[in-house]
This record gives C-alpha cells, structure tokens and sequence, in this order.
C-alpha cells in the first residue's frame, strides 16, 4: 500500500514554504561582536538589579531592626502606628498595671491543650465528662476575663481621655493582656500595682 498526499495538500505545502522563503526574518544577522555586546548588557543589566535588591533588602532589614529596637525601649516617635500615641500608652499602661487572667492562657494552654485532645478517648466515662466541663470552664472564664479587661480599658480611656479617638482600644488592651508579661511589646514603663 502507497501513502501519497494528495494534490491539495502538495500544493498548498508548496505555497507555505514559498511564503517562508520570501518573507525571511526580517533583521539581518547580528555580528559576533555585536551579539557579545548585546550579552555583556543583558549580564550588566542583571548584575544591577541584583544590587539593587540586594540594597532593598539591607534597607528593609535595617527598618525592622529600627521598629524592634523602637519596641523594645518604648522611644514613641519610632512605634509603629497602632502602638502610637497618649490612648495607646494609657491602654498598656492600665493593663500593665494590674494581673489579669489572660496571662494565665498559655500557660494554661500547656494543660487543657493536651486534656482538650484526649476528651475522645475518655468518652464515656465519668473522667470524660470532667475533662470536658473543665476544658469548657476554661474557654468560658478565658473569654469571660478578656472581655472584662476589654471592657474596662475602654471605660477607663473614656474618663481620661473624652474628646479622643478610642476606637480599638479595648480590643488593644484585651490582646495585650493574655501575652505573658515579659513578651510584652512595647515593654511594659510600670509595675503590678502602680497607680494609673
């Protein structure tokens, strides 16, 4: 058995091929100093914006170093925005002033995390209706205590500070009271027990 094209399709590869030749690429062929030089300024060019990112990301590292150290000693012309300002000084100062549950949460963590786990394999037993209601005593005093300080930064801020912007503030006063007291950032200016 023969397999021939037909004569449609000779033709019309003929055409093709004809068109190719006669269009060509359109550009004459780069001399060889020519295409070294093109490369040389592709290398160049790519050597430079590797500087350049390079210099981004020392400037970058520089102004996060500049914010944590800013952080670390309270300095409040460096603070980033939402630590800024006399409300937000109030805020940690207040929460800082006074225990709160929260800071019991991870601590606590370390105990209920694991119980909360393990509640499936006590089902059923008197041990597993214990460890549920504790897990749920915990999530509820938890929720309950951080309210509470929310609630009361925010009363606070109100009579000290009428015609500003409290916006946020409980919530702000609230985060900062369930971290542990020496992760505290900004680091906290009073002690336990100090007048506010």
């Amino acid at each position: 058995m023969l397999f021939r094209r037909d004569a449609k399709d000779a033709t019309s590869g003929a055409d093709a091929d004809a068109e190719a030749a006669a269009s060509g690429k359109g550009r004459p062929t780069p001399t060889r100093k020519e295409a070294e030089a093109a490369r040389k300024e592709r290398v160049k060019a790519a050597q430079e914006r590797r500087k350049g990112a390079r210099a981004d990301r020392g400037a970058t590292r520089e102004q996060r170093m500049k914010a944590r150290q800013a952080l670390l000693s309270g300095d409040e012309r460096a603070l980033p925005a939402r630590d800024r300002g006399p409300v937000r000084r109030f805020a940690r100062d207040y929460v800082d002033s006074r225990r709160t549950v929260g800071e019991l949460m991870l601590p606590s963590m370390v105990v209920f995390l694991p119980l909360s786990l393990a509640i499936g394999s006590f089902k059923g037993t008197a041990l597993g209706v214990y460890v549920t209601i504790a897990v749920y005593l915990y999530m509820i005093v938890m929720i309950g205590g951080t309210a509470m300080v929310a609630g009361r930064v925010k009363t606070a801020a109100r009579r000290k500070f009428p015609d500003e912007d409290l916006r946020g503030i409980g919530i702000y006063g609230a985060m900062r009271s369930v971290q542990l007291r020496r992760w505290r950032l900004p680091k906290p200016k009073v002690k336990v027990g100090d007048a506010i």
